[in-house]
């Protein structure tokens, strides 16, 4: 069947440019199209293949789709395996990394591309070589290609390592104009009536698109830049607090492609304004600035990078909730306190990352030894390596050994924190000893390869303070963004949790959610008849001489495990990690 024509799709014009650019010159490295379901991501990243135009040999440049449920041979290619035997010629059939040496790799889905892929991908896209190697016979090629990927941020986050592999990143809105629907409708009806039709009504445009891109890929090499080019990105990609130098080299080469597509000479501000947001997207670590670089001399005043980036502690939906705590905290301001140092949280075998008692129960159960996984408890398991069991039969039937193959069967992990930020969290600075726990966890769940999610409830309501994502290296200035002040709205920080722990399971059957409740329990609000959060631990940071206990009874009302925090008390602390403290039943304070 025929992909819809390019110029055909009703608005995108954002999306349109950037794919364009990519084409125009792939060295940019890709991009990535994260928006929701049914906006026509991949409706247009499939439709570039058509207006790409024809490489130095009069071919059309390949556009290779990668499967989510591709295996590693598919991928990287594969030996011939009666050639190796008979002939003692190694012959190599070519995987999807050489058949899109020199034009676009597709991934739908891109988030949920299994992590044995993405590895394979990484390498690969480093190097530009592609290297299959087996049993002492090799063999490499070049693999040089755009990497275009889509991807619905609900149903999880990309791994970072990928992400920055993206050139650009276009992030749709969720909505359109009811002008946009109907024309969207009324373009698809005509399509699915007659698609040949509907394509030949396009083909003049196509094709006029299709040599523009062509005179912009030849105009490229002439394009100039001057020196307040490099001094304005330098400028603006620190500013934004973008890790490495990627962004540097991807922005200039991006605006230097739409310096060519405007057919200009040189580099100007509109170029560098137009693909800033692309390439910031999902690089930046610092909210875009209010007030704009001034503009070098005869350029046209920027209006910032186009985009709207939304805070740190932006509501994650709902009203908000008012307790009994309310009148006694809600008139203070939100009221900022930093994270304060603490040790590493070595939490009981129950809770630490990718666990060890859970490994020990998963390989008992099945009998099969397991592996500390990376971001995963997995199991090892075993499979027949024909081609290496051919080999050390030397083609001779029967075969006197068999040689198998490891491979892994892991169970992905989340960790959400649900991090309490009332007024009563201000004394004795009790939320900046809390935001330095909660660095502790990111900091051991970043070493696992693991994701982390941060809400927190205070003010009045609950927000996110990190969106569900793997754990990031450093969180320190994302967690000092979050205020304390207002009430304790922990019902609604509950339900929420429930909501979100119910969402990501149903997308990722399988997928272990660990809930962390950080509080003093400094609230009126009843909890028993909400449902259990499962596998969660009620860390108390209550540090009062006489205290109310009411940590201990909210963990039980919601059958949690119960912890006592005891900040800058060392001796306490290792005590508290002992097994006999967790001898107690669920919620009861030891």
């Amino acid at each position: 069947m025929s992909d819809f024509p390019f110029v055909g799709v009703v608005g995108q014009e954002a999306l349109k440019t950037a794919l364009l650019l990519n084409a125009i010159n792939p060295r940019i490295g890709g991009v990535l199209i994260s928006g929701p379901r049914g906006s026509a991501k991949s409706t247009l990243a499939r439709a570039l293949a058509a207006v790409l135009p024809n490489d130095t040999n009069g071919k059309k440049p390949p556009f290779v789709t990668l499967p989510l449920g591709a295996s590693e041979d598919r991928l990287v290619g594969s030996l011939d395996l009666q050639k190796v035997l008979a002939e003692q010629q190694a012959t190599f059939h070519e995987g999807l990394l050489a058949k899109a040496h020199g034009g676009v790799m597709y991934v739908d889905e891109v988030n949920l591309l299994p992590d044995m892929l993405v590895d394979l991908l990484l390498d690969v896209a480093a190097s530009g070589i592609n290297i299959v190697e087996r049993d002492g016979i090799s063999h490499s090629h070049s693999a040089r290609f755009s990497l275009i990927g889509t991807m619905n941020p609900d149903e999880g986050e990309l791994r970072p390592q990928l992400l920055d592999r993206f050139g650009l990143c276009i992030e749709q809105a969720d909505r359109v104009s009811v002008k946009q629907r109907i024309a969207i409708v009324q373009q698809r009806e005509a399509f699915d009536h007659d698609p040949q039709a509907y394509i030949q009504q396009f083909a003049v445009e196509q094709a006029a698109l299709t040599q523009q891109v062509h005179h912009a890929q030849q105009a490229l090499v002439s394009v100039t830049s001057e020196g307040w080019v490099y001094e304005t990105i330098a400028a603006r990609c620190e500013a934004a607090g973008v890790e490495g130098l990627r962004a540097d080299v991807t922005w200039h080469r991006a605006a230097q492609a739409h310096a060519a597509w405007r057919g200009a000479e040189s580099v100007c501000q509109v170029d560098i304004d137009t693909v800033a947001p692309w390439v910031l997207a999902h690089r930046r670590t610092q909210p875009p600035e209010q007030h704009p670089p001034s503009s070098p001399p005869n350029q046209t005043p920027s209006n910032g990078e186009g985009g709207s980036s939304s805070a740190n502690n932006a509501p994650t939906g709902g009203s908000s909730h008012q307790n009994g705590e309310q009148g006694q905290w809600g008139a203070m301001p939100p009221v900022a306190q930093e994270s304060i140092n603490q040790p590493a949280v070595n939490l009981p075998e129950s809770d630490i990352f990718s666990p060890r008692a859970q490994r020990a129960d998963t390989a008992a159960s099945t009998g099969k030894g397991s592996v500390s996984g990376r971001g995963r408890s997995q199991v090892m398991t075993s499979r027949l390596d024909g081609f290496a069991t051919l080999i050390a039969n030397r083609g001779q039937w029967p075969w006197r050994q068999l040689k198998m193959r490891k491979s892994r069967a892991g169970q992905a992990i989340a960790h959400l924190v649900l991090l309490d930020t009332s007024g009563s969290t201000l004394g004795q600075r009790l939320l900046g000893q809390a935001k330095g726990l909660v660095e502790s966890l990111v900091t051991q769940a970043y070493a696992a390869r693991e994701q982390v999610a941060v809400l927190g409830f205070g003010n009045g309501g609950v927000v996110s303070i990190l969106s569900r994502r793997r754990a990031p290296k450093n969180a320190r200035g994302t967690l000092d963004s979050a205020k304390g002040g207002g009430g304790t709205p922990l019902r609604e920080a509950i339900i929420e949790a429930k909501r979100l722990i119910q969402q990501w399971q149903r997308r990722e059957p399988g997928l272990q959610v660990r809930t962390y409740l950080i509080t003093d329990g400094r609230t009126r609000e009843s909890v028993d008849d909400l449902a259990p959060l499962g596998d969660c631990l009620l860390i108390d940071t209550e540090q009062s001489r006489v205290k109310r206990g009411q940590g201990a009874r909210i963990a039980q009302q919601l059958g949690a495990r119960y912890w006592p925090a005891s900040f800058g008390k060392p001796s306490l602390a290792h005590s508290v990690f002992a097994p006999s403290v967790f001898a107690h039943q669920p919620g009861e304070s030891p």
